[in-house]
Parts: C-alpha cells; structure tokens; sequence
C-alpha cells in the first residue's frame, strides 16, 4: 500500500491542520532570527513547556544578540542551570560573539551560512532559514520522523547510518515552496499534539485513511530503532567542607557532564559505598580529621543515559583548598555560581548557614 504525496495533498492537508491547532507560542509571533535562534537552541533536548520559562528568561536577559555575546560564560551558564546539556548554551555563546564580530550583529539569511555556526546544525538552520527568510528547507527532527515513518511507513531505523537522507529527502519533496515556514511549523506541532510516541488519537487524523502505519497496525512500533544504548550508573559523594561560613567549589572542566558548572570537591564510586567507607575515604582524601554534620541522600538523578546517584556530606573541616582548581567561597555567594540542577536543588532544600 503506497500513498503519493500529491494524492494525499499533504501540504494543504498538515497546513491547514496547523492553523486550527497550533500552539500560541511567544516565538511564532516573530521573524527576527535571533529570537527564533534562541527558542530552537533552548527547545534542542527539551520540552516546550519546561523550555517557555528560560526562553522568556534569556529574551528579558539577553534582549539583543548583542547583549548574549558580551555576556560572560559563567553568567549564561547560571541562568541556563536546570535545563541541562550545557554545551547548548556554551555553543550559543561562541555563536552569538561570532555574529556580531563577523557580520555585525545581524544572522544570515541562507542555509549554508548558517548552519557554519556553532551549535546549529541541519535541523536549526532549516529551521531559522524557513521561519524567518521564506527559505525551502525541510527540518528533519523527532517529531518528523515520526510523522513520515507512519504515514509512509517507513521502517528504516531512524538511528541507522541511512536515515536522516532518506527522511530529508522524503520531507523536501513534500514541502509546500510558497510557505515552507509554516510547513516546517506544522509538521512539528502535529508530532507533537497529534502523532505522538504514545496513543496517538488516529481516528482525529486528516490522514487516517491514508496513513499506511494506521492500515497496517504499525503505529506503536514506527518510528522503528536498531540500537539500544546502555545507561551508565554512577555514585556521586560530595563533600561539603564548613568552616566559618566559607565552603570549598570547584568548576567543572573535563569532557563529562556538567562542564564548566560549579560543584563541590567529589569522591566518585562504581558502586554505592557504605558511609563507615566513604567517612574513612573523605579523612583519607583531605588528610585531616571531620567531624559529620548531616548526610543528605541518596538522591537518585536521572540524565541521558546515565544514572546517578549522589548524596551528600556535609562536613566540618578546614576549607583551605586542597587542589588548584578549588575556589574558597562564603556560603552566602553560592547562589551566584551555576551548579547542576541535583546540586542546586540540595542548596534550595537546605540552609547551610545555620
């Protein structure tokens, strides 16, 4: 059972579904690319609904491209904490400087141009071109995957080598040239608020005649995958030092997660330890006898394909820095550094100085 694109009208059909159901969001009501830019970096890996807030966040903060670049890292950092993959934001960072020392503060209008930058990919220069300039560039994300897979019923896993030419190809011979913006926009939302991973609602589909998925009870296995990736655990102790009001902090630097956040000094195990191990561990590590104030955890923390679990071990201890990369800060301060969200959560659960 094979359906054309012509005979279907799937343009007309997902554009006209798109002006009855679209969503009123704050970064459709516009075609300046710095703020389409902003939302499609904040929305990469994240939900329109935890994104809203931080996109109005960094649109207040950063009102102009201008503004983000002479932004210092650490200050962008402190107000992305909590939406995590924070190489997004470092990226957008690098990009904004970019803009405005090489083209004076104003975003290409082509593909090609932008998708040079930092942090852009195929998917957000399509984006950014098709929104804001009226460029023919078909976006190729989760949601359109989806969509097409079932429609068309393709079953090329969509995490195969092969995939993302295959679905570009399909998405630019469907792409409405006279309006490819509110194509691109419509193909999305109807990922989102009508072919969804789960229970779909197909008896509302415009194409539920045509939808090859829905004829032949694939819709729960399309989009197919091949590979499974293996989630790694992960056992976090971290030792907060007190001491006069003062505490110890160190920024994150390797290639890991959290890079460039701010966190405690860390003792890291493969396994979970019992405290009389991690207590004798934490003496050893300093060189000094603590005493334990409180133990805060385990707190269980869920990331992309890692499990962590951290806990936290409040402690009085000398706090002079017993590394080069630490940082003796006053515990009223803290608040003005960028912490991981499990850390900055523990911080808002606790009062350190009392």
């Amino acid at each position: 059972m094979i359906f054309s694109a012509q005979s279907m009208n799937f343009s007309d059909k997902i554009i006209s579904w798109y002006k009855v159901h679209k969503r009123d969001l704050p970064w459709r009501q516009t075609k300046d690319p710095y703020r389409v830019w902003l939302s499609e970096i904040i929305l990469q890996q994240t939900r329109v609904a935890q994104g809203m807030d931080y996109y109005l966040k960094f649109e207040r903060t950063f009102p102009s491209v201008f503004d983000l670049a002479d932004a210092s890292e650490d200050f962008i950092l402190k107000n992305w904490q909590g939406l995590g993959y924070y190489s997004r934001a470092r990226n957008m960072h690098a990009t904004a400087k970019k803009i405005v020392a090489e083209f004076d503060g104003i975003f290409p209008d082509t593909y090609d141009e932008l998708v040079q930058f930092k942090g852009v990919g195929d998917y957000t220069a399509c984006a950014i071109a098709s929104f804001c300039f009226n460029r023919k560039c078909a976006v190729v994300d989760g949601n359109v995957y989806r969509v097409l897979s079932r429609i068309f019923g393709i079953e090329t896993p969509i995490d195969s080598g092969t995939a993302k030419t295959e679905f570009k190809k399909l998405a630019e011979s469907l792409i409405c040239a006279k309006d490819p913006g509110s194509f691109n926009q419509a193909i999305m939302e109807f990922g989102a608020l009508q072919c969804t991973p789960k229970s779909p609602d197909c008896n509302m589909c415009p194409f539920e005649d045509r939808c090859i998925a829905k004829a032949t009870g694939r819709v729960s296995t399309l989009p197919a995958k091949s590979k499974k990736i293996k989630s790694r655990t992960r056992y976090f102790e971290y030792l907060i030092l007190l001491n006069g009001g003062f505490t110890l902090i160190h920024q994150r630097n390797k290639k890991d997660i959290w890079e460039k956040l701010y966190e405690f000094p860390l003792l890291e195990y493969s396994e979970l330890q019992s405290p009389d191990i991690v207590v004798n561990d934490i003496a050893k590590h300093l060189g000094q006898n603590i005493t334990v104030v409180d133990v805060y955890g385990p707190i269980k923390h869920l990331l992309s394909h890692q499990k962590l679990f951290v806990r936290f071990w409040q402690l009085e201890a000398m706090v002079a820095p017993f590394d080069k990369d630490q940082h003796k800060v006053a515990i009223k301060d803290l608040d003005q550094f960028a912490f991981p969200k499990v850390v900055d959560n523990y911080l808002r659960d606790v009062d350190l100085r009392t």
